[in-house]
């Protein structure tokens, strides 16, 4: 069986919706090169195929659309267990995807259901329509693993209301669905029983003119349905959003972390952010911090081209496979971080990480 599943729907007036679908439910359907691989090409053909008018983006199963990037064969490839070039042609290829769903000339719907998270938040944040659901679960927790937020992240996270969005970069904090709709990280909220109401619509709808219109029509009309289930439920981010303003507003890095250790509260989502600070990378708090600065007047394509210098030279260090070990390969919890605190990170190798190893970055032709 396939790792992505391609299905074509016919449409009541001949057009057709191409379904893709992550095939890898028993790893969340964490997103790997074969399937990237695959997806490209038929975007790429789509974009001139008349016949197509919308994409529909979703996942195998309940639990998760995609659950991250496939760290595991990164994680060989650092160590000498695999293609010492893999991380290299890994974040080429992913960060070229996430940049063609962002600047794709046809409607993208994405169904981020369930567990989205990393690669997932990359492959969602750059689609037309974004679908979130009563059980959607978001975060970009790379500071646990001794990494950054990246398929994008110093793009969108920047796109946020106040300074929520470096507030969830340091801290990895998760997000659910109204979360997501008030950081303008998703569009639409639905059912999950709604999720073949959204294909059985789209291919009754007569596709002429705007076709992010006949799309949002349809997504209007569906969410009112849900409407009941959203107001339901409440929205951490925006509770929050005053004292996470006090927290970062501060001149360092360093304030920052001492700012947020230093609040004294009895609420979970704050705790865990606390605690996610208090264990995460040291090195990967001050790489999230100057990344942030760095790309805050950045293009797009400017991002990805910074995020994959990073990528490549995080992946030449040990900060990243030790923290992929503590977490997901022995699963120990116990990484053995380069810097012992935030306060002890080499600047000089800090700022290492942000040198290209090219003279041509692989994505300048994008």
């Amino acid at each position: 069986m396939s790792c992505v599943l391609f299905t074509e729907h016919l449409t009541q007036d001949g057009k057709k919706i191409i379904e893709i679908c992550l095939n890898a439910e028993k790893s969340l359907n964490a997103l790997t090169l074969d399937m990237i691989n695959l997806i490209q090409p038929k975007l790429d053909a789509y974009k001139t195929d008349d016949s197509v008018v919308a994409i529909l983006l979703d996942g195998t199963g309940e639990k998760a659309f995609c659950a991250g990037g496939d760290v595991v064969s990164l994680y060989k490839s650092m160590t000498g267990g695999g293609d010492a070039d893999f991380p290299e042609q890994f974040f080429t290829s992913e960060y070229l995807l996430d940049y063609t769903i962002h600047t794709y000339p046809k409607p993208i719907i994405c169904w981020g259901s369930g567990i989205v998270m990393g690669g997932g938040m990359g492959l969602l944040s750059g689609c037309s329509h974004r679908i979130v659901t009563e059980t959607t679960h978001m975060a970009m927790p790379e500071v646990t693993i001794g990494l950054y937020p990246d398929v994008g992240g110093t793009w969108f996270l920047h796109r946020t209301p106040g300074r929520t969005g470096l507030f969830l970069g340091l801290t990895g904090n998760r997000m659910n669905a109204t979360d997501a709709l008030f950081l303008n990280l998703a569009d639409r909220f639905l059912k999950t029983s709604q999720r073949a109401d959204v294909l059985d619509r789209l291919t009754q709808e007569t596709w002429e003119g705007d076709l992010n219109a006949v799309v949002s029509r349809v997504l209007r009309d569906l969410e009112d349905d849900a409407w009941d289930t959203r107001q339901s439920m409440e929205s951490p981010v925006r509770t929050h959003f005053d004292l996470i303003q006090d927290i970062t507003d501060q001149d360092t890095v360093e304030e920052i972390i001492e700012t947020l250790l230093a609040v004294e509260t009895d609420d979970k989502w704050m705790q865990r952010a606390q605690k996610a600070i208090s264990h995460g990378s040291p090195l990967a708090i001050h790489m999230i911090y100057k990344q942030f600065q760095k790309t805050l007047h950045m293009s797009l394509k400017e991002v990805f081209e910074s995020e994959l210098v990073l990528s490549v030279q995080c992946c030449r260090h040990r900060e990243f496979p030790e923290g992929v070990r503590a977490l997901l390969v022995d699963k120990d919890g116990k990484p053995n971080w380069t810097f012992s605190s935030v306060s002890d990170v080499d600047p000089a190798f800090l700022s290492e990480l942000f040198v290209s190893p090219w003279d041509t970055n692989p994505l300048a032709e994008m």
